[in-house]
């Protein structure tokens, strides 16, 4: 059996057992942390966040045939067990990820001292340090164990933990500051997303909820909260901290505890699942009986398409807006056996 057919079939056990083929978090570690984390280093695509998560799997054993028995998947695993993982158990695609995409989702993350190259060693069935053999079978990838404490950090001293984290190379300093600088640039350049928010707030917000006043605007260079939007914030209960969620918009309805979080897509940015979480982590630490609705706004139909084809990242029970169709609005909802209430007959 080859590599994909094992892969599938461990995926297709999965389902048959109704359980997911990954978990939530791995280590106790989500895919929202290592995100959060690659971001800081300008080291943050889908393929490099999913390929970190594959290397954290401890719960699959090792797919190394001749591997001892008693090593795991995060012990050494090979640049087609990574593609596989990633395409086929966290994405349920029919194929694994492109062998030569490597160079765009493991070898930056062993530039940064994120993954650390190992050989499989068939005589003892142990891996060993680096890659001595070109082009060998037994050539794979481990996460650093550095690294891996980084990710299981408690959120009250992960700040500090990433810094001196990055202080300790000189290249992840480099790409901090890369990060920081390319996201003042594509705010500079790009004014297609301000001029959606403002479309957002001028149109959308008032034709789908009247009764919500707009709290705090992310179109900004520099200082992202302004000092109006933190009285305003306080005015509604709310205190963003560092790590805090940072929707386009945040709306409240006036002396309530409903808000409304509107996140307009021009490049990438929709309501998933991770965007929830944080929006509620975020509203529930002051707030604990808040309560948010979503929506995902994009310019034009094509922009949906071109996004949600290849991502369906779109979170259940959120909704979607587009600009060029502005009458009417869309609820993301996700098929239940068990539940048919949502369906509205016209």
């Amino acid at each position: 059996m080859g590599l994909e057919e094992k892969v599938r079939a461990l995926l297709e056990e999965a389902e048959l057992k109704k359980r997911k083929a990954v978990p939530a978090s791995l280590q106790s570690v989500t895919k929202e942390r290592v995100r959060l984390i690659l971001t800081v280093i300008d080291r943050c695509t889908d393929d490099m966040v999913d390929a970190v998560f594959a290397l954290l799997d401890d719960q699959q054993s090792s797919w190394f045939p001749k591997a001892d028995p008693s090593l795991k998947f995060s012990d050494g695993a090979s640049i087609g067990h990574i593609g596989a993982h990633i395409g086929i158990l966290q994405r349920g695609n029919t194929r694994k990820l492109d062998r030569e995409g490597r160079d765009y989702w493991i070898k930056p993350l062993c530039e940064v001292g994120v993954v650390q190259r190992v050989i499989l060693f068939s005589d003892t069935g142990c891996f060993l340090p680096g890659h001595p053999i070109a082009k060998s079978p037994n050539s794979a990838y481990r996460l650093d164990k550095e690294f891996v404490e980084l990710l299981k950090t408690p959120r009250d001293k992960l700040d500090q933990k990433v810094q001196l984290w990055i202080d300790d190379d000189a290249v992840r300093k480099r790409l901090k500051l890369q990060a920081i600088m390319a996201v003042q640039a594509s705010r500079q350049i790009d004014r297609k997303h301000a001029t959606l928010i403002s479309t957002c707030i001028d149109i959308y917000v008032k034709s789908f909820l009247p009764g919500f006043e707009v709290l705090y605007v992310d179109d900004r260079d520099g200082d992202r909260i302004t000092e109006d939007a933190r009285a305003k914030l306080k005015k509604a209960g709310l205190v963003l901290v560092s790590g805090d969620a940072m929707p386009d918009i945040l709306l409240w309805k006036t002396g309530t505890a409903f808000f409304w979080v509107v996140e307009a897509v021009t490049s990438d940015g929709e309501v998933d699942l991770s965007k929830v979480t944080l929006v509620n982590r975020f509203l529930r630490r002051t707030l604990p009986d808040a309560k948010v609705g979503f929506t995902t706004a994009y310019r034009h139909w094509r922009d949906v398409a071109r996004r949600q084809g290849k991502h369906k990242n779109l979170a259940p029970n959120t909704y979607l807006w587009v600009q060029e169709d502005p009458s009417k609005h869309f609820q993301i909802v996700t098929f239940d056996d068990h539940n048919h209430s949502h369906l509205t007959f016209c």
